[in-house]
Parts: C-alpha cells; structure tokens; sequence
C-alpha cells in the first residue's frame, strides 16, 4: 500500500473504462479494478452505440483497455473491490485477494444486478430472444411474433414502447393481470392482446426463443420476448461508504443518487453507469463514465489549487 491513487475506479463496463480513459488522458494516477461481471455479456450485440452498433460487449470491453493502455498512469487490474472505507486523506479499498490501496478519490461504476423471474428456459435465453430493453434489443427481433411478461402499469408501458418493432404483441401477466378498463382499452387500440394464463417454461432451439408455455400444456409460438425487471445493487460498497441510494424508480429499486457531477452524498465518491441511470444502456453509461471522471479531475485540483467548481464542492477536503 505504498502508492497513493488519484482515483480508484470500481468496475470495467462501459463506464468504468470511459472514465478510465478521461482519468488517464487527464494524466491521473488510477486504478481501475475489473471484476468482469458485466451484466450485458450475454448479448448479442449492444445496439444503438454510435461507432459499434451489434458489437459483442466483450468485443468493445477489449477494445477500451487497449485504448486505455496507450496511458501509463493508469493501471487496469482484473479482480473485486470487496470494502471500503473512508480515512483522514481519502479512502482505502480491499480487494479480494487481500490487497489493499489508498486513494483519493472513488469512482463506483460495478454496475447493477438484473433479476428476472426465476422461470425455466429464460437463463439460456437472457440478453438475445429475451430481453428487458427494446431499444438495444428490439430491431434484432423487428417484424416478429412477441410477447411482454410483466403485470400493471410496467405491462401497458414496456408493451406500447415494444409495439414501434412489431404489430404482434401480447402480454403476458402470468395471473391476474392488474389492469383497469382503461388500460385495457390502450393496449386494445394498439392491437395489443392480453394473456392471464400462468407461464411455466419458455421453448428454445438453437439458442432462440421459439413459443411460450403454459400451465395447461398449450404452446404460444413467439419469437422474442421482454421480460419487465429492474436493477438491484450487486455490492455492498455503496452502503459501506455511506453513500445515499435515490428513491425507487421504474428501471432500479435502489439506483445512488448523484448530482449533475455525478457526485454522490460521500465527499470524494462518485458513481456513473447502471449504478445510478435512470436508463440502462451502454451508450449512456459511457457518456456517465467521462463526466463523472472529468467531475473527479475537477474535485482534484479544487483540493490542489483551490478551483471553484460550479454547484458547489463535495470533493474530500471541502
């Protein structure tokens, strides 16, 4: 624990690296600690990133740390940030093999956790025929026999949003399906069918979704279908640092909330991608990642020269 980091960024995704990239271009010693539990890396491909659309994600991952290597003041290093805590001049962070290193400043971008419903058939299938987001998923199945699994008002939303690919939809409620008259009659209007019948297994060949199953035996042919989840923290650090989590929203239960900087509540820790998008998708968490690295540099050199950071400061000596 001989080195002193800048910045220790928490994960390798698209945030993470874009950070690193800025932080590296910025000439600031950092560390950036990949546990490689990416949550897209069973798509596909990631659709509507500009210059890599229908790239494989781990495709671009690869492609950023060599971009990121052409810069010697940052260090990428494959493992897991397992604790944090805060110390008179920073922060010190404890990897899993033991390893300990004191920073500056902290930058959490490890992403979230998806957790779809636990039913057979879906694992095999998640991130290609199944998937959550119709704007990365669904010119891949445009034009196609599709279904959406979800209840109430997240049923009408992900079915209406899905409906701009194909003109035929069902959703799925698997039970009772929470919809008023009014709702009922919206999906009605798009030509959207409503299914009550319990889902037990989804059918595949060749890796692709091929019908949907159900408690009575029958069968529904569809060939992609959206599964209405949200995002959970998959670490502790957040909790560990202090940071405050913003109130529950239609794509995370427990997003961190940050400001325009993507500054958290914790002095000197920020957080960008999933961890805190009000939209997941690759796109925007690279765009979240080079803020939030620029917003580091920024904190840095308040605390070394006495720079006015507009919207007042929360870096680590304020």
């Amino acid at each position: 624990m001989d080195t002193t980091w800048e910045c220790v960024i928490v994960g390798g995704g698209a945030a993470g690296l874009s950070a690193g990239l800025v932080l590296g271009r910025a000439r600031r010693r950092t560390l950036l600690v990949d546990a490689g539990s990416q949550s897209n890396l069973a798509a596909h491909g990631i659709g509507g990133l500009l210059g890599h659309d229908g790239r494989a994600p781990a495709e671009l991952y690869a492609i950023g740390r060599g971009e990121i290597s052409a810069y010697p003041s940052v260090e990428i290093r494959d493992g897991e940030v397992v604790a944090a805590e805060r110390t008179d001049d920073g922060f010190v962070v404890e990897l899993a093999d033991g390893r300990r290193e004191r920073t500056r400043r902290i930058l959490l971008a490890g992403g979230m956790d998806y957790r779809p419903p636990d039913l057979p058939g879906l694992a095999e299938l998640w991130g290609r025929s199944v998937f959550h987001c119709p704007f990365c998923h669904g010119w891949e199945v445009r034009d196609q026999p599709l279904a959406v699994l979800a209840r109430g008002a997240g049923a009408v939303h992900s079915a209406l949003l899905l409906r701009g690919w194909s003109d035929d939809i069902v959703v799925l409620t698997d039970g009772p399906a929470d919809l008023d008259g009014a709702a009922r009659a919206q999906l009605s209007a798009a030509g959207i069918g409503v299914d009550e019948r319990r889902v037990t297994e989804l059918a595949s060949e060749s890796g692709e979704l091929t019908a949907i199953v159900f408690s009575d035996g029958t069968r529904m042919p569809r060939k992609g279908l959206l599964v209405a989840t949200t995002l959970h923290q998959r670490s502790p650090l957040a909790e560990q640092l202090g940071v405050e989590l913003g109130g529950p929203t239609p794509v995370a239960v427990d997003p961190v909330a940050v400001d325009a900087q993507h500054r958290t509540s914790t002095p000197g820790v920020f957080a960008a991608g999933d961890l805190s998008a009000q939209m997941p998708q690759v796109a925007a968490a690279v765009a979240s990642g080079s803020l939030a690295a620029a917003a580091v540099v920024q904190s840095l050199i308040a605390d070394e020269y006495g720079l006015a950071i507009p919207g007042g400061s929360r870096h680590v000596n304020a």
